[in-house]
């Protein structure tokens, strides 16, 4: 995974990074094109589906920091493998629709093998992959080909769905598919992949490791970039809402619905890739601040979108917007790792800090949905979940306003 190797190496490895990437996430998040369907095959209720992904969302925040020390010391190869295999195989159980408490632990499972053994390994091997001049191409063609990756395998088998029917079976079957797709991209990463140690601690103490933390957590730049990914993970969460709110509000059917969700990531791979080409030209802080702006607008007014077919238009057009620029947020956001000048050799801990805090929304924002969805039945719920998305997405651009003005004193006394 060196710069210098040869071209057709670098692509292919690329290419295992954003099947990888973009085929482990699809199976702990099922509800973004089958949230009624799983609602259905199941029979759970709004709060339940929140607390499902709840629970994933806490076994991850648990294990980042820890999956940060892994990533700096074990290689990419296994460590993202390993993740594959036990996501597929957790897959395949869900398949065999358990009981609500099997599932639970199913997703906590999922939890584990996503964030403590597959994310940090990912972010890191991509880091290396690139030089510092082209983190944010880096970043952005990774994200674009997850979105590939996830827009190929979903739109195939939201179209199987519809062919076999909408079934509790139907449902059974398109999980079993994804669980041994996981299991196939397993081999692909453990053959594409090499164990390249020149880029981990070959040597750690405990002592090393918490005087490596340390110097991490003194470091403010990790903490604001922390905080900007937990605002654009948090308008992510918001994005899943898409296609039930098509549904229920407007009153579309199921597979519609599921077609503005596969629809969304049709936006995904060109909206980070350009993301990225233009981080590269204004800088990843700026760039981010941009799309935060149109993510925070675009919340706001769906927050106030009356339960009309009347508007539906409008919320469709809203919906376009937002995927476009949330999607160009995930895809830019961690090349603000080297614009921040954090050690390359502690990218492994310190994005285990910044996914920590960032990815945090995991675990209250599906139960925050879930719960106003039940509370408040109809528009008025998602109207609620979209104004609270907006407030959070609002701070985070007066807080990066603050830290830009921030850097750009600090460059002008340096000159």
């Amino acid at each position: 995974m060196l710069i210098d190797q040869p071209r057709i190496r670098r692509l292919f490895i690329m290419l295992s990074l954003c099947l990888a990437g973009g085929t482990i996430f699809i199976l702990p998040f099922l509800r973004e094109v089958y949230y009624i369907p799983m609602r259905e095959a199941f029979g759970y209720s709004n709060t339940q589906m929140g607390i499902l992904n709840g629970v994933f969302g806490a076994f991850s925040l648990a294990t980042y920091f820890p999956g940060g020390w892994l990533a700096d010391r074990i290689s990419a190869r296994r460590l993202m493998s390993t993740a594959l295999i036990g996501c597929g195989l957790g897959g395949v159980y869900l398949s065999t629709l358990p009981t609500y408490g099997e599932a639970l632990a199913i997703h906590a499972f999922w939890g584990i093998c996503c964030s403590l053994i597959f994310w940090n390994a990912m972010i890191k091997a991509t880091r290396i992959w690139a030089s510092s001049q082209n983190q944010g191409f880096a970043f952005g063609l990774l994200e674009s080909g997850r979105g590939i990756t996830e827009m190929l395998i979903s739109t195939l088998l939201l179209a199987l769905f519809a062919w076999i029917g909408n079934s509790a079976e139907s449902f059974s079957q398109i999980v079993l598919i994804l669980a041994v797709a996981n299991i196939l991209v397993a081999v692909m990463i453990w053959i594409t992949l090499e164990d390249d140690h020149s880029h981990t601690h070959s040597v750690y103490k405990v002592s090393s490791v918490a005087h490596e933390i340390r110097l991490i957590i003194q470091l403010p730049q990790v903490w604001f970039l922390s905080f900007i990914v937990f605002c654009s993970y948090s308008a992510y969460w918001g994005t899943y809402y898409f296609a039930p709110y098509a549904t229920e509000v407007f009153s579309i059917s199921v597979v519609a619905g599921g077609t503005i969700g596969v629809a969304r990531m049709w936006l995904k791979p060109a909206s980070a890739f350009f993301a990225g080409l233009i981080a590269d030209q204004l800088g990843p802080t700026r760039t981010v601040l941009i799309f935060l702006v149109l993510t925070a607008t675009g919340f706001s007014l769906l927050s106030v979108v009356p339960k009309n077919t009347d508007v539906l238009l409008f919320a469709m057009a809203l919906i376009f917007v937002m995927s476009i620029a949330v999607s160009a947020l995930r895809g830019i956001y961690f090349s603000m790792l080297e614009e921040s000048n954090i050690p390359e050799i502690s990218t492994g801990i310190s994005v285990g800090l910044i996914s920590m805090i960032g990815f945090s929304p995991d675990v209250f924002m599906p139960i925050l949905g879930g719960y106003l969805l039940d509370k408040f039945p109809g528009g008025l719920g998602y109207q609620y979940y979209f104004g609270a998305i907006a407030m959070i997405c609002w701070v985070g651009v007066f807080m990066g306003v603050y830290v830009l003005r921030g850097r750009k004193s600090s460059e002008i006394q340096r000159s």
